[in-house]
């Protein structure tokens, strides 16, 4: 079976969706989550880039079946950036073959530091190489995103004519995966356009990764996030405690319920304004180059240079136009 990549929209759903809920049944929920093993001592510190008024979260999805799978990637990596100074919101995608330094490790695909020592080498790998001050992390598995796109009522994406048809190929594996008695029966994509995604639909668009670049797997994922958001927005308050219940046994993080409530407070603050996107490296064989590499395969090599653009993006508000 194919790996799911780039399913990390729990927590950007449920930091959007606690402020709304009880609050006492909230807290009770979050602290079963709350990942005991987190290095606070890279987390904490202040050696890269940072300020005071921007927080880092580092989103993470695994190719295992849990949380807790030992040895498995880091199959997806995205900053969200909360940002109370420009009064943005930011996603950043970092290429899973980024070549980088892993500290205790040669230079590897930045993928595999999640293999060798979880989600403290991977912060600390992704601090040391792209220069900026990671606070936060949350690690979510592929399983649960089929039931998450259920329960928020589906996510709107517009589908491009181009992909369709390796679309519906994996809309039949993903349909076979889901095991809810109330799936219904297959459903195709016959057209472009925009069209609102089932759980199963949801999957095998997150999924397609022959079809055209890894670049655009990102974007693709990216849109699936924004619907997201824009799905929980409309979701009754009524709904949120069984979205709870769906997404936290899926979820690992280091932030604690006070953490999480002050954050989502925030961003319902800011998402009226809007999620702005980039990916890292910057594909254009002048900030970066993709090639083999004897023993580490393809792999995509950026300059130091164009950290600059990946600051300035999170930092400064400024988008990079090439």
């Amino acid at each position: 079976m194919s790996k799911l990549k780039k399913i990390v929209i729990g927590l950007v759903i449920l930091i959007i969706a606690i402020p709304a809920t009880a609050f006492g049944y909230v807290y009770y929920k979050l602290n079963s989550m709350h990942d005991s093993t987190a290095d606070e001592s890279i987390l904490n510190s202040e050696d890269y880039k940072s300020d005071k008024s921007i927080t880092n979260i580092l989103l993470v999805g695994t190719d295992g079946r849990s949380t807790n799978d030992n040895g498995t990637r880091s199959d997806s990596m995205m900053i969200l950036t909360v940002d109370n100074k420009n009064k943005s919101l930011k996603l950043t995608s970092l290429a899973r073959d980024s070549y980088v330094d892993i500290p205790g490790h040669s230079k590897e695909k930045l993928t595999h530091a999640y293999a060798y020592g979880g989600i403290n080498l991977l912060v600390e790998t992704i601090e040391k190489n792209f220069e900026l001050d990671i606070q936060n992390y949350a690690v979510v598995d592929f399983f649960s995103f089929m039931d998450i796109v259920d329960t928020v009522g589906g996510v709107s994406v517009d589908v491009d004519s181009s992909v369709i048809k390796e679309f519906n190929r994996y809309i039949g594996d993903c349909y076979n995966l889901n095991t809810n008695s109330n799936k219904g029966s297959i459903e195709y994509i016959k057209s472009a356009g925009v069209h609102k995604l089932n759980g199963y639909q949801a999957l095998a668009y997150a999924r397609i990764r022959y079809n055209d670049t890894a670049f655009e797997r990102d974007k693709r994922q990216r849109q699936l996030i924004e619907g997201l958001a824009t799905s929980l927005k409309e979701l009754p308050v009524s709904k949120y405690p069984a979205l709870l219940d769906t997404i936290l046994p899926y979820i690992k993080t280091n932030m604690k319920a006070g953490k999480i409530l002050s954050l989502g407070t925030n961003i319902l603050g800011l998402i009226g304004n809007g999620i702005t996107q980039m990916e890292f490296p910057i594909d254009d064989n002048v900030n970066s180059t993709g090639g083999i590499v004897d023993g580490k395969g393809w792999v995509l090599q950026y300059e130091k240079d164009s950290l600059d653009i990946l600051h300035d993006f999170i930092f400064n508000n400024i988008e990079y136009n090439g």
